[in-house]
């Protein structure tokens, strides 16, 4: 009997000893001897993902200027001028202007309305509409917070700005920021080379003032102003001879080169110039609804000074801006009427 066990257990040793792993079994690799257990643990497991940071809590001394337009919403704007603008030309019949036009005062008041809508695309759009004379209204798109994107140019771009533009980030009082306008533009004046330019931009909210309904009106101070001097140079014509001996008097020779120089040809160089400077100072008030999201009023004063040359759109003198918010928008400005054929 004790023979019999005696060959089971060698048969089972034997078996057991002959089983072959099967193929593809992963071995675990075992861990260093002088690695605690710990260290192996913490090694093996997945790093947590970093908890976002929490965002700081608004200020509630701060507010978020923002246009709101769920409906169509419009302003009249009022220009008021006391300005010296320069009497059209007469003409001659080889095309010259008359010597003798002189500049002429020229006062008055011109209204146009400003009509601010949301489109079907969710885009804020704007237009200008003259009153009156029936004038070609003008169009452009901004964003929420009235920066102009697109449309207009020169001075009625500058009054957009002004009268739509809002800051990016809140603002409390004291806080000041910066416009993008454009205020003195001399690039379209011949001949006009740049020597000093004098710049000021800034906006500030003086006040937030509570006010019915859980409003608050936001008191905005404008101070703008921006100067351009130079000089204005004409050009004129020189034979082949004169630019020869220009030539040769920048490179130190006097003497002939023994070419003919009599043929005329269309050349210019600079003659003297004269100095020109044009400036433009804008000091303005404005009172922000801030939960309706739109002006309660809004004025400014635009003082102009030009010198020894004139600018296109722009005259000597002071001007006073006007934003007066109209109950409702006229109803041939409403987006339906306008579609209509």
């Amino acid at each position: 009997m004790n023979r019999r066990i005696l060959g089971l257990l060698a048969a089972l040793s034997l078996t057991s000893a002959c089983t072959e792993e099967p193929v593809g079994a992963m071995t675990p690799i075992p861990r260093p001897a002088d690695m605690p257990a710990d260290t192996a643990k913490k090694a093996e497991a997945p790093k947590p993902a970093p908890a976002p940071a929490p965002e700081p809590p608004p200020d509630p001394s701060k507010v978020v200027l923002r246009w709101k337009l769920d409906a169509p919403t419009a302003f009249r704007l009022t220009t008021t001028a006391s300005e010296s603008a320069p009497a059209p030309a007469a003409k001659g019949k080889k095309g010259k202007k008359d010597a003798e036009s002189e500049p002429k005062a020229s006062t008055g008041e011109v209204t146009a309305i400003f009509v601010l809508q949301k489109t079907e695309s969710g885009d804020y759009a704007f237009r200008i509409v003259p009153e009156g004379k029936g004038g070609e209204a003008d169009q452009g798109t901004m964003s929420e917070r009235g920066f102009v994107m697109d449309g207009l140019a020169g001075p009625l771009r500058n009054t957009a700005v002004l009268v739509l533009e809002l800051p990016r980030d809140p603002v409390g009082p004291d806080t000041t920021w910066r416009l993008g306008t454009d205020l003195v533009d001399l690039s379209s004046v011949q001949g006009f080379v740049e020597k000093k330019a004098e710049r000021r931009n800034q906006v500030k909210l003086t006040a937030l003032t509570p006010a019915e309904n859980g409003e608050q009106v936001a008191t905005l101070e404008y101070d703008l102003s921006e100067s351009l001097s130079g000089e204005l140079r004409a050009t004129r014509t020189l034979s082949k001879a004169a630019m020869a001996k220009l030539a040769a008097k920048k490179n130190g020779h006097s003497h002939d080169d023994g070419h003919d120089h009599g043929e005329e040809e269309e050349a210019s160089s600079p003659a003297d110039g004269k100095s020109a400077t044009a400036e433009i100072r804008v000091k303005g008030r404005g009172e922000f609804l801030v939960k309706a999201g739109r002006w309660r009023s809004w004025e400014a004063t635009f003082t102009t000074n030009i010198e020894g040359t004139t600018v296109p759109g722009l005259a000597d003198g002071e001007r006073t801006l006007r934003l007066t918010p109209l109950d409702s928008v006229p109803p041939e400005l409403l987006p339906q009427a306008q579609a209509k054929p």
